[in-house]
This record gives structure tokens, sequence and C-alpha cells, in this order.
């Protein structure tokens, strides 16, 4: 049986002024990060825990949160990496899974994880969706607006910002089975556990390596490939991993990027990137894969697109898939190599499998002579 929680009032303040007032979740405290939604109906443990998500205030639309508990399997990093967390509806003291083994209430105060509750979640995200992306602040110690307003105009812009250096390995690790036939270098940007668990499903041993770790470096494991992992903050501010993705493309063997992997290798490739209006965020939005016609439901957690009007002016470039909502790129491949990466995410946790055939692609590359 779970300790009761008693919540306590709670504010919400975003940078352009507008404030909610609600009950707080998880820790006492104040957090500060770039607000945002995310459209998924299940899966909260492993959003929570994407290393994608460093840096950012998560809005979850689905009505009820917390209501099946957390368990250690569902979890893409050791932590929670969410800045703080909006909810409408929150279960702070029970959950209906009976191999659950706590409340989300307990994994929240165990992971210093400040929050709100009681918030008018559809209202929120139609302000979101129709200002854009920006800063925010929520505080369960204090309700005075101005004492809080200082403290978020304190807070740097997501634009320019290099988070991924805050996520990544601090030593190289291994993962998989040694005995297996193929081998990958994995440039960690940020790296979920289910990514490197696809892998290894394919019949491949990885190396995980720091995100500023050289090419030269990571080419001392032999590798027969090179996987250039998601993660957060700006990919245009990480002018060491753009160097090391050049590297890795000159020499010619395959290459796989997801998410920030897949903005990290166009911009190895003279293509520019920008930040979005409020990105995408959710299990359900549909790609279309311009080499076969066929469309897939997709894993999204992105801030960033690539430019569409630099490819097209590109010689080394293609576009391989299309976002069917707004016709962003979802997905490239560099002419005459093995280097190709998707803006979503196929290891889809959580998410449909519709994806999962890139991982296929990748090993088919590697596998070729």
């Amino acid at each position: 049986m779970n300790k009761q929680f008693v919540p306590s009032p709670a504010v919400l303040l975003l940078a352009d002024g507008t404030v909610f007032y609600g009950n707080s979740l998880g820790k006492t405290g104040t957090s500060v990060g770039e607000i945002c939604f995310n459209t998924g109906m299940t899966g909260y443990q492993e959003i929570f825990t994407d290393p994608s998500y460093f840096g950012q205030t998560i809005i979850m639309t689905s009505d009820h949160l917390g209501n099946y508990g957390v368990k250690a399997e569902e979890v893409e990093s050791k932590s929670v990496k969410i800045s703080g967390l909006i909810c409408k509806k929150y279960s702070g003291h029970n959950f209906s899974r009976l191999n659950g083994e706590s409340s989300l209430q307990e994994y929240f105060e165990k992971n210093n994880l400040v929050g709100i509750s009681d918030i008018d979640t559809r209202a929120l995200t139609i302000h979101v969706r129709k200002q854009g992306a920006m800063n925010c602040i929520i505080s369960s110690e204090t309700t005075d607006v101005s004492e809080l307003k200082k403290k978020l105009a304190l807070a740097p812009d997501m634009d320019g910002l290099d988070l991924a250096i805050q996520v990544t390995t601090q030593e190289p690790y291994f993962y998989g089975d040694e005995k297996s036939p193929l081998k990958v270098a994995v440039l960690d940007c940020g790296i979920k556990e289910n990514i490197l668990k696809c892998l290894t499903e394919q019949g491949i041993y990885a190396k995980v390596f720091h995100a500023k770790t050289s090419w030269s470096e990571m080419e001392t494991f032999k590798p027969d490939g090179y996987f250039i992992s998601n993660g957060p903050g700006d990919p245009a501010s990480m002018d060491y991993a753009v160097h090391t993705v050049k590297e890795i493309c000159a020499s010619g063997k395959p290459v796989f990027g997801i998410c920030l992997g897949h903005q990290l290798l166009a911009l190895a490739n003279g293509i520019s990137t920008h930040k979005m209006h409020h990105g995408h965020r959710g299990i359900n939005h549909p790609v279309k894969n311009l080499i076969t016609g066929l469309s897939e439901i997709t894993s999204q957690n992105h801030g960033f697109e690539v430019s569409r009007a630099d490819i097209e002016k590109s010689s080394t470039v293609e576009i391989t898939h299309i976002n069917l909502n707004d016709n962003t790129v979802e997905g490239i491949r560099i002419k005459g190599t093995k280097a190709f990466s998707v803006q979503y995410h196929p290891e889809s946790s959580p998410g449909p499998h519709d994806s999962r055939y890139l991982f296929d692609q990748f090993v088919a590359n590697m596998m070729a002579k």
C-alpha cells in the first residue's frame, strides 16, 4: 500500500506572462524548462526518462497520469530527465497494475522532479501550439508570480543550447554479446535504452562513446558501422559532433542516425537546421516513405528540424521520408553512400513498430560487401 500523497498549491508561469494555478506533484520545489506537449496516451515512464527531453517541461495531454505506476524495465535511462511535469488528473498514491513496483509520486520524489496537476491541459496546449515553445517555471514553494518572473528571466533559450553534453555517457561501455557478427560504434548524444536493445536484437555488439569522442578513437573498435543517437538541445551548437560525423561519413562505412543524429548527419553534409514553432512529440505522427510509397505511424520527440530548402538545392542529400501533417523532412540519405537517418524514433518506445524495418536496413548495409 502506497503512502498517502497530499498535494499543496502550485503555480505555472510561462515566459509570455500566462499563469496557471494548480496542485503540486512530485517533490516540493521550483523547476525551469522549455514547455512542450506530448500527445501520447501511454508510455509516460519511457517519456520521463528519455534523455532527449532533458531541459524540457512536459505537458501530458492524456487525461490521467500515474494510474499504472512504474516498473524498472520501462525506463530509457537511469533517471528522470525531464525538468518538470504538467498534467490534468494525477494519481499520486495508487496504481492499477498488480506487478507495479511503486507509485509515480514515490518515483518522482526519488528523482527530485517538480510538477503541477489539476491544470486545464487542453487550454494550455492550445496556447503553446499557437504561441510556440517558450520557457516556463513551476513552483510549489511559492506562488509569488513576481518572484518567479525574476527566476524565469535567467533561464537560457533552447535555441543555441548544447544539452547533449550533459546526458552523454562519461565513459565508453559495451552493449550486447561480444560474439555477435556485427560491431557498431555509437556516438552517444543521449541514447535511449530501447535503441540499444533494437540494435542488439539485430545481432549487433555495440560500443557506446562520449559525444565528444573523435572518429579516430571510435575507429579503434573496428566497427562495421556507426550509429548517431538521439539527444536534447540545438544540434547547430554541437560543432564537435558535426566534425566527427563528417569524418564518419568520409570513412565510407554504413551510418544510421536517429532524431538528433539525423540533424547532425544533415549538418555534416551542408544542410542547416532550425528551431520549430512547437515541435513534434507523440506516438501517432504519420510519415510517408518516399522510396516505397508506404506510410507509417511514428513516435516522435523533437523541437528542431532540417531545412527542406537546403536539401532541394543539394546534389548529395535526398529526402526519403516526409511528415504527412506538415510536410517537414523526416528522413534523408546521402547519395552514393550507405548513410541515412530519420527524424522520428523507429525503436518506438512507446509507440507503434511500423518503422523498425530501418534497423534491418542498417544491418543490410553493413552486411553488403
